[in-house]
């Protein structure tokens, strides 16, 4: 029997095996498709890359003018193919072989409370880990299936050039590919059924999103439903919806993930939760004692570094006896697109708040950048000033966030924020800024106050 076993090697499995062997336990790990999972295949590491190559060619915009630059498609994503090669290789085959692991490759389900099959093999355990991840959600639209459709894996490893492509879906994925495309030349419109596109964010954060992407020339079309998606004759594709048509090249699927749960877990006495995902206490552990879960799988925040966080955390709780939560209140959420969208923490019910809003272009370091958009928004406690959340449009927000993330964890108030020097000129400022515009107009402020 093994002592641990782990099914899935993306982020959470690869955190979990690391750990047990910290805790001097040799894991048994089940995985099937590349090594790294979702991330650095089809997920993060991909799509950053492909975005910063779009921003490099949009910051030589006046050089295209002068010299004729144009973005190189096939190029951009051949480079995208690389750099995946080479990460997949440094940061998970080699690191593999630096662990005590037993990898078995090859789709495992349940067949006990305590035994899976993968391979015709039965592999019984003391403890196991789910970590089997997300896949991408296909919504049930007449006609997709015969017409054809992208998803973010299509979209990274693209079979063909497209010059134009219809985005269904208004959140971060849709928000990064329509940039990712607009800056490499494609045509793009995004078709989002909620009446702002990231619905679930404040507003003015979604108004400015939707400011910044179609001022580059992407067509955002919001409060619209997608009917039908057609075949044409000549290959591209027409998408019906209850305002009118659009005919593109093809059609990406933005529509959101679904975990991944098909492991027979009714046999292991595991049950899902109400968003379809594994259900799991607060230290992670599913309705069968034995068993954790981690990452994607769970359904909740599908966000990378807090696959991984949770894949520690579940194995030293499976292994050590231990009893650690996750703090998911201080996790950061960031939409890579340029400028970036970021935010942190949320509102518990029942407590009073105020709130302010600040303008980037108060920043002189936004003046230095010459980008007109951006802003900030924090959330406070009333009376107490304590800081519930922070949402940001603006350059290096992604950067400037994890400050947020500290005021959030530690319970940080404005005063606090405000009496911390920061460094001038700098975007981290607006997080002082803001914090300053609790008190004052900070339209009348000089820049080091």
């Amino acid at each position: 029997m093994k002592d641990f076993v782990i099914i899935g090697y993306g982020a959470a499995g690869f955190a979990a095996l690391i750990e047990a062997n910290k805790l001097g336990i040799k894991p048994t790990v089940i995985g099937y498709g590349p090594l790294g999972g979702t991330c650095v295949n089809v997920g993060c590491i991909p799509s950053k890359r492909a975005l910063r190559i779009g921003e490099l060619y949009w910051s030589m915009s006046k050089l295209k003018e002068k010299y004729g630059i144009r973005p190189d498609f096939d190029s951009a994503f051949e480079d995208v193919r690389r750099l995946v090669e080479e990460l997949r290789k440094r940061k998970y085959e080699d690191v593999l072989d630096s662990y005590d692991v037993e990898l078995i490759q090859g789709k495992a389900h349940f067949i006990s409370p305590n035994a899976v099959k993968v391979n015709g093999q039965v592999i019984e355990g003391k403890k196991f880990l789910i970590a089997t991840g997300s896949s991408p959600f296909i919504p049930d639209i007449k006609g997709l299936k015969e017409a054809g459709y992208w998803t973010n894996v299509e979209a990274l490893y693209p079979p063909k050039r497209v010059d134009s492509i219809a985005i269904i879906g208004g959140r971060a994925q849709a928000l990064e590919f329509s940039q990712m495309y607009k800056r490499l030349g494609v045509d793009v419109v995004v078709l989002e059924r909620s009446k702002v596109i990231i619905p679930d964010w404040e507003p003015e954060v979604s108004l400015e999103a939707q400011k910044f992407l179609e001022a580059e020339g992407v067509y955002v079309v919001t409060d619209v439903k997608v009917k039908e998606i057609k075949k044409n004759e000549g290959g591209n594709k027409t998408v019906v919806t209850d305002r009118g048509e659009v005919e593109v090249d093809e059609v990406l699927l933005a529509t959101g993930r679904r975990p991944n749960v098909d492991l027979n877990l009714e046999s292991a006495n595991v049950y899902l939760n109400e968003r379809g995902g594994v259900r799991v206490d607060e230290e992670l552990r599913t309705t069968n004692p034995n068993i954790y879960a981690a990452g994607d799988v769970i359904g909740d925040l599908m966000l990378e570094p807090l696959a991984g966080y949770e894949g520690t955390v579940a194995t030293k709780n499976a292994l050590s006896n231990s009893h650690k939560k996750v703090d998911k209140r201080s996790v950061p959420q960031v939409i890579f697109t340029q400028p970036n969208i970021a935010r942190v923490g949320w509102v518990e019910k029942g407590v009073e708040t105020e709130s302010r809003v600040v303008k980037l272009d108060e920043l002189p370091k936004s003046a230095i950048l010459g980008d007109p958009y951006g802003l900030i928004k924090m959330v406070v406690e009333r009376g107490s000033k304590r800081v519930l959340s922070v949402q940001m449009v603006g350059n290096d927000a992604g950067e400037v966030i994890h400050e947020a993330v500290l005021a959030v964890k530690y319970g940080l108030t404005v005063d606090d924020l405000i009496d911390t020097v920061h460094a001038f000129p700098t975007m981290s400022e607006a997080m002082r800024w803001v914090s300053l515009a609790f008190y004052t107009d900070v339209s009348k402020l000089s820049c080091c106050v």
